[in-house]
C-alpha cells in the first residue's frame, strides 16, 4: 500500500537537492589513496585531479553519485562495484622477510616508462608482484595490503561521493578540523538530536563553523521549516561547507535568512528603505533602476527577517561560536519557545563548565548538562576486524539546556 506522506517527503527532498551531478556543482571525489577532494564541475570544462589525471566535466554531468570511474585519456569508463573477498588463512608469517632495496628489481625509471607507454595500472602492479623477491613469503593479509598500496599509487580510478552532511563533515574534519571547530560527524549528530531538528521546525543558529551547523540544519529541514542564522558580516556569509552540499538556491532562500549581530538587536534602526524611490522614476537609467530594485529587495528581506526573529517561538537555539556563550544566550534565548532546547558547542570544556555553573542558578533554564562524544573507528574486513591504530582525540564538548 502506498504511503502518501513518504512520497511527499521524498518529493520535497528531491526538490531541495539534486539527485544527479549538475553543471555548477562542487563534487567530492574519493581518490585511490582514500582522500576526498572537492572539484567544481562546469559544462564543457575540464576537471584535473593531479597525478590521477584529468577528464571532461561533461562525462560526470547527469550521472548519479556513488559511481566509480577510471580515466582513459580524457574520457571516463564506469567501473563495476568491487565485492569483499575472503582471505584464506595460511601458516605463512612475515618474520623472515627483509624489505630491503633489492627485493624489488623493477626500478623507478622502468615504472615511469611503463606509465608513459599507456600500460594499465593493474599490469604495472602485476609486474611488480612478479619481480618481488619476497612476495610469495608474505601472508595473505600482507599480500592484500601490498596490492592496495600499489593501487593507491598507480590507479587512475576515483569515486563520486554523495553530498550528505555526514560525508561533507567527515571531509572537512580530515581536511581542516579547526575551521569546523573540531565538530566530528558523531558530534554533529548529537547536536541535531539534542536540538530535535526536524522537517517543519523553526530554529536559530549561531554558526562560526564555516557553515557546518547551518548546512546540517538545512539538510534536516529538507526544504520545510525556517532557519535564521546570526553572523558577523552585513551580507549573507559565503559558507564554504554549504558549497559542497549543492542545495538548490531558490529553496534555501525561502527557508533561510541571515542577520548580523547589529540587525538582530531590537533597538537597531535600519537604514531608510528605498521603497520611496520608485524604480520607474523619469530620467533614471536602467542600471540605476536595477540597483534601486536590488536595494529594496534587500531592505524588505532584512525587515522580514527581523520581524520573524522578534516574533519568537522558535523550537531551538544552536550555537557554535567563539563569543561569550552567556552573552549569546541572553541575547537570543527570549526568542526561543518554552521547553525549547538550547545546544552550545565548544572545542574546549572550560567555557561550557563556567556557563553551566551560571545557568544552574538561573530559574529560566532547566537541567544544563555537558557531554563529550567518543568515537573509535574500526577496520571491518573478514578475519581482520579491529580498532584503527590512530583516532581523533576529541570532537568537542556540548552543553544542552531546556528553556523554562
Amino acid at each position: 500500500m502506498d504511503n502518501p506522506d513518504c512520497e511527499n517527503t521524498t518529493s520535497t527532498l528531491n526538490s531541495f537537492k539534486a539527485t544527479t551531478i549538475q553543471s555548477g556543482h562542487t563534487v567530492l571525489l574519493r581518490l585511490p589513496s582514500g582522500e576526498t577532494k572537492g572539484f567544481k564541475v562546469e559544462k564543457d570544462g575540464t576537471v584535473s585531479i593531479g597525478r590521477v589525471g584529468s577528464f571532461r566535466a561533461n562525462e560526470l554531468i547527469g550521472h548519479p553519485y556513488g559511481l566509480t570511474y577510471e580515466i582513459h585519456g580524457k574520457e571516463l569508463t564506469i567501473q563495476p562495484p568491487r565485492t569483499l573477498q575472503e582471505v584464506e588463512e595460511t601458516d605463512a608469517t612475515n618474520e623472515l622477510i627483509n624489505d630491503g632495496e633489492f627485493v624489488q628489481p623493477l626500478t623507478l625509471d622502468e615504472i615511469e616508462e611503463l606509465k608513459k607507454s599507456g600500460v594499465h595500472a593493474s599490469e604495472i602492479i602485476k609486474a611488480q608482484i612478479e619481480q618481488h623477491a619476497n612476495y610469495s613469503m608474505k601472508t595473505e593479509y600482507s599480500k592484500e595490503k601490498y596490492r592496495q598500496r600499489k593501487e593507491a599509487k598507480y590507479s587512475k580510478a576515483f569515486s563520486t561521493v554523495e553530498p550528505t552532511i555526514y560525508n561533507v563533515c567527515d571531509h572537512w574534519f580530515k581536511k581542516d578540523q579547526n575551521r569546523i571547530r573540531d565538530i566530528r560527524p558523531d558530534t554533529l549528530s548529537q547536536i541535531l538530536n539534542m536540538a530535535n531538528v526536524r522537517p517543519g521546525g523553526r530554529y536559530i543558529a549561531v554558526d562560526e563553523a564555516s557553515g557546518l551547523l547551518v548546512s546540517a540544519i538545512l539538510e534536516r529541514l529538507g526544504g520545510e521549516g525556517r532557519l535564521i542564522s546570526i553572523c558577523d558580516v552585513d551580507s549573507p556569509p559565503a559558507y564554504p561547507v554549504m558549497t559542497l552540499m549543492n542545495f538548490r538556491k531558490e529553496v534555501v532562500t525561502k527557508i533561510h535568512s541571515s542577520l548580523n549581530w547589529a540587525t538582530a538587536q531590537e533597538d537597531y534602526t535600519p537604514v531608510a528603505a528605498v521603497a520611496q524611490q520608485l524604480s520607474s522614476e523619469v530620467g533614471k537609467s536602467d542600471r540605476h533602476r536595477v540597483r534601486l530594485d536590488k536595494r529594496k529587495i534587500a531592505a524588505d528581506t532584512l525587515l522580514n527577517a527581523r520581524e520573524e526573529l522578534f516574533a519568537g517561538e522558535y523550537d531551538a537555539l544552536l550555537i557554535a561560536s567563539d563569543y561569550d556563550p552567556l552573552e549569546v544566550l541572553e541575547t537570543l534565548t527570549p526568542y526561543v519557545a518554552g521547553s525549547g532546547s538550547i545546544v552550545v558547542q565548544s572545542p574546549f570544556s572550560q567555557p561550557l563548565t563556567e556557563l553551566q555553573t551560571k545557568l544552574r542558578i538561573n530559574p529560566s533554564y532547566l537541567a544544563p548538562s555537558i557531554t563529550e562524544s567518543w568515537l573509535r573507528r574500526y577496520q571491518v574486513l573478514p578475519g581482520r576486524t579491529h580498532p584503527t591504530m590512530n583516532t581523533s582525540g576529541s570532537g568537542g564538548f556540548l552543553l544542552h539546556v531546556i528553556k523554562v
